[in-house]
């Protein structure tokens, strides 16, 4: 079951170098949110703050009513229990096979028996498709398959939170999409709390129940997946739209005369596309913001529309 976490005023800096600073929104539990925001806006940072692998300078992120940048080492490591972490390259030992990889966790964090280990293995290694391939070295097979003993080694304690870094980094658009639906599938199966960073459009566009977007050092929108791809803000339509035309440069912000000679030469932001359907899991059952109509709004203290919090489907709007 997953848990809720809620971030307020989180800020972060390396140096006199500001990374972001007064980040605030709460990741629904058991719903899948996205984080996107052009490069080198500190995405990655922002995971490991949340794991608590990196000190916030301020702010609070509340887990079941614990504050973890309050939290001595001892309580931290506990709470760190709740969860499971993809890494951008599945950050696999190279030396040992799939499965010796995936039983690590098991081993080094808990007093199981080998066998009950080989029955959890066995299952999480099912859950990704990987059965059959237990005794391969990360080496002997493809970076699809890598990124999914990843998500099985980061689900074998059962996390409440999973965090993915950039999952589909490095795959082509085939195994992103196995890989989206897999990530679909997994989150109705555990309901954890999943948070995606990523920058593949049609990932944020398709798989999430919220998506927020980091720029420029602040947190310009959080919410559900709706209000971000109907958006009138403009870095949310240039980015989504992967044009050039807008506030975001090449090092990231445009100063006024780009922004200027862009206006003078009658360029314009393009209209957001259609909405496109929501990706299903594979059973075709509920996702959990369908079997929880209200949820999102009550956390954030906004009165829902008669029957669902969610906004009407595009091709509905006036």
């Amino acid at each position: 079951m997953g848990v809720e976490v809620r971030v307020e005023g989180l800020t972060k800096s390396f140096g006199r170098t500001p990374v972001w600073s007064d980040v605030s929104l709460t990741l629904p539990a058991g719903e899948i949110s996205v984080l996107l925001g052009p490069s080198g806006t500190g995405k990655s940072v922002f995971l490991k703050t949340l794991v608590g692998l990196l000190r916030p300078d301020r702010g609070s992120i509340w887990i079941e009513g614990r504050d973890l940048p309050a939290l001595p080492e001892r309580e931290l490591y506990e709470v760190r229990k709740l969860f499971g972490v993809l890494f951008q390259d599945g950050a696999l030992f190279g030396s040992m096979d799939i499965y010796d990889n995936v039983a690590f966790p098991l081993r080094e964090h808990t007093r199981m028996t080998e066998a009950q280990i080989r029955v959890i293995v066995g299952e999480k290694l099912d859950m990704v498709g990987l059965t059959g391939a237990e005794r391969k070295l990360p080496g002997e097979i493809s970076g699809g398959m890598r990124k999914r003993a990843g998500l099985a080694r980061a689900l074998v304690l059962d996390p409440q939170i999973v965090l993915f870094d950039e999952p589909d980094s490095g795959l082509d658009p085939v195994r992103t999409a196995y890989l989206n639906q897999l990530i679909v599938d997994l989150n109705q199966q555990l309901d954890a709390t999943f948070l995606i960073v990523t920058h593949d459009i049609n990932t944020a566009r398709t798989v999430p129940d919220n998506i927020g977007l980091i720029y420029h050092g602040h947190l310009a929108m959080f919410g559900p997946r709706e209000m971000l791809l109907s958006s009138t803000e403009p870095v949310v339509r240039q980015f989504l739209n992967a044009q050039r035309v807008g506030p975001i440069g090449m090092s990231e912000e445009k100063d006024a005369d780009e922004l200027a000679a862009e206006a003078a030469s009658g360029q314009r932001l393009a209209a957001l596309p259609p909405i496109p359907v929501q990706l299903r899991p594979s059973d075709g059952g509920p996702r959990r913001a369908e079997r929880e109509p209200g949820r999102w709004c009550a956390a954030h203290g906004v009165n829902p529309p008669p029957g669902s919090f969610r906004l009407p489907a595009y091709e509905d709007r006036a």
